[in-house]
């Protein structure tokens, strides 16, 4: 298939890679930034550009990988080449596409990308969703090409799954970050860390989270806790947050 990538970002950089790999043609590269376009267009054997109207209609498909509130006005300007144009946001339903082309879908990768990192696309959860079942199963049959784990998921479900993904990445990133800066104050190094996150992680690949608590929270060690608190006399905000989280501790385990 002939695809044009619209952005050169994590989630693009990866996604071409893998539709490259699995065969596909990368046409173009479009960023409003052409050093970064043409870093990925390079990768990939394609066409950079930073002039949305230079964009070739010459391409089988258009997949729209930028900020959300930029795909709208994007596919305005593709929809005028009368080809299949998708989007990648998690976050932004298929009725934003659908009001600019019937020839719309959701082509969103489940996964966290980074540039520098590598990582295996056929383990990625690829969730579709087309304007029509047509669409749909042309969109399944591209994703089968790149990932071993397709699933069909409509606009409010991926909302849902976008939702628990911040919970699930984005919110516990931050809490390392946190006690990175705890370690740091105290000339304590975050390597000491790593071991137990890895296992932690390791744990919910097999077992539901409820069933592998652990910690003071669990155990409704009030004096532990306690101590916990005055440690972080200097921080109202980390100690509101550590009140929290210890409350949703406590009754996950009561639940």
């Amino acid at each position: 298939m002939r695809i044009t990538m619209i952005g050169s970002g994590n989630v693009s950089t990866h996604l071409s890679a893998a539709l490259k790999n699995a065969g596909h043609r990368i046409m173009q590269v479009y960023s409003p930034n052409i050093g970064h376009a043409s870093l990925l267009a390079y990768h990939v054997s394609a066409e950079p550009t930073d002039d949305i109207s230079t964009i070739n209609a010459e391409t089988d498909l258009y997949i729209i990988a930028v900020k959300d509130d930029a795909i709208e006005g994007i596919a305005r300007q593709l929809a005028v080449h009368g080809k299949f144009i998708v989007h990648t946001s998690g976050a932004t339903s298929l009725d934003v596409l659908k009001s600019v082309t019937p020839l719309a879908g959701v082509f969103y990768p489940l996964q966290t990308f980074s540039k520098d990192k590598e990582l295996d696309f056929r383990s990625v959860p690829l969730c579709i969703e087309g304007a029509t079942e047509v669409i749909t199963s042309q969109l399944v049959e591209l994703g089968q090409t790149i990932s071993n784990n397709i699933y069909r998921v409509d606009s409010e479900q991926r909302k849902i799954l976008h939702l628990s993904a911040v919970f699930a990445c984005n919110f516990p990133n931050y809490l390392y970050h946190v006690a990175q800066n705890l370690l740091a104050e105290h000339q304590l190094d975050f390597n000491l860390l790593r071991p137990l996150i890895m296992e932690t992680a390791e744990k919910v690949q097999h077992r539901f989270p409820a069933s592998v608590q652990t910690g003071p929270a669990v155990r409704n060690d009030q004096q532990t806790m306690a101590a916990h608190l005055q440690l972080l006399d200097n921080d109202v905000f980390l100690q509101k947050l550590y009140q929290l989280l210890s409350e949703g501790v406590t009754k996950m385990v009561k639940n």
